[in-house]
């Protein structure tokens, strides 16, 4: 876990220190950015993720440590403990509450119980270069938005403590400064291709993003579940997240090591504390479980064949029922 953390850590500094060298011409600098926004959100899967679930270290100061690492990606730590950590992880897929199955609401239709609207027919081709969006959004957009909310989902987010509030305006702040400010300053570019330079490594980071945590949850066979009348949900949690939750190419040594195990989703939404590296040693007791008990175990052997299968749902959902 450590030499993963490093290499990415060491990786990122890297890449953005070849890039304010100002020795390349512009073709390989738009590589470089490209390269840079992949290593970014490997940060985010394989060190961010961990630490801010407390499943990097059995001590807190080190996951505390390291959950600023959320801070390379341009987004903030705090928001994301309560939309992720909170929200999504106790009412996953459930529309209304988890707002992670909410992508350009409107647009595009991820939410069964959403109205169909004409457009809809064509999702499953513009949704995937809208994923590229979403690194953009964070920065840019959607940390502000769900902080100064009076909810997300469903959970009260009204108040925050006022050191929270120094710290989204003061990271957003020195981001934009080291990503923009500093790099029109030093390179010999003009500020238009620095903004080209800094869209490619968003639109490549937010691409690995959006496609990551769409395959484990809107894919063919992951449920929607809605309350009943008097907003109790049938399924225990457990089982809960076995319905909506998928893997994809779980026994991919490429896929565990650059999407921090989140190609596991089904271990990692039933253990979030347990540290990603060990997921390969809990799946089959987990899969074996589930069968045991007649509980579904939904998985897709490879990337490939995940992105297909939300393809099609897109597709369905695109569709009267």
């Amino acid at each position: 876990m450590w030499a993963k953390t490093l290499f990415f850590l060491i990786g990122y500094a890297l890449l953005y220190g070849l890039i304010l060298s100002n020795q390349f011409d512009i073709g390989t600098m738009l590589g470089l950015a490209a390269l840079l926004g992949v290593f970014a959100a490997c940060i985010g899967f394989n060190v961010s993720h961990d630490a801010l679930h407390g499943a990097f270290s059995a001590r807190p100061w080190v996951n505390k440590l390291l959950g600023g690492s959320f801070y390379l990606l341009g987004a903030n730590p705090y928001v994301w403990k309560i939309s992720h950590n909170i929200v999504h992880h106790t009412f996953t897929n459930i529309p209304g509450h988890d707002e992670d199955i909410e992508v350009a609401p409107g647009l595009v239709r991820l939410d069964p119980q959403d109205s169909l609207k004409p457009w809809h027919r064509y999702q499953q081709w513009y949704t995937f270069p809208l994923y590229a969006l979403t690194s953009l959004s964070w920065v840019l957009r959607k940390d502000y938005v769900k902080f100064f909310k009076n909810r997300i989902g469903h959970h009260n987010t009204s108040t925050h403590p006022r050191v929270e509030y120094v710290k989204l305006f003061v990271a957003k702040l020195l981001y934009y400064v080291f990503f923009l400010v500093l790099p029109i300053a030093v390179l010999s570019l003009t500020w238009w291709q620095v903004l080209i330079g800094f869209l490619v490594m968003h639109l490549a980071e937010g691409l690995m993003l959006g496609l990551v945590f769409q395959l484990a949850h809107v894919v063919e066979g992951t449920a929607f579940p809605l309350p009943d009348e008097r907003g109790n949900m049938q399924d225990a949690w457990a089982i809960h997240q076995l319905c909506t939750t998928a893997n994809f190419a779980p026994r991919s040594k490429l896929a565990a090591f650059l999407c921090g195990g989140l190609n596991r989703q089904i271990e990692h939404h039933l253990f979030p504390k347990i540290c990603h590296i060990h997921y390969p040693a809990i799946t089959d007791i987990v899969k074996r479980t589930a069968h045991e008990f007649n509980l579904p175990y939904l998985e897709n052997r490879s990337f490939h064949s995940a992105l297909y299968s939300h393809f099609r749902l897109l597709q369905t959902l695109g569709r009267p029922a």
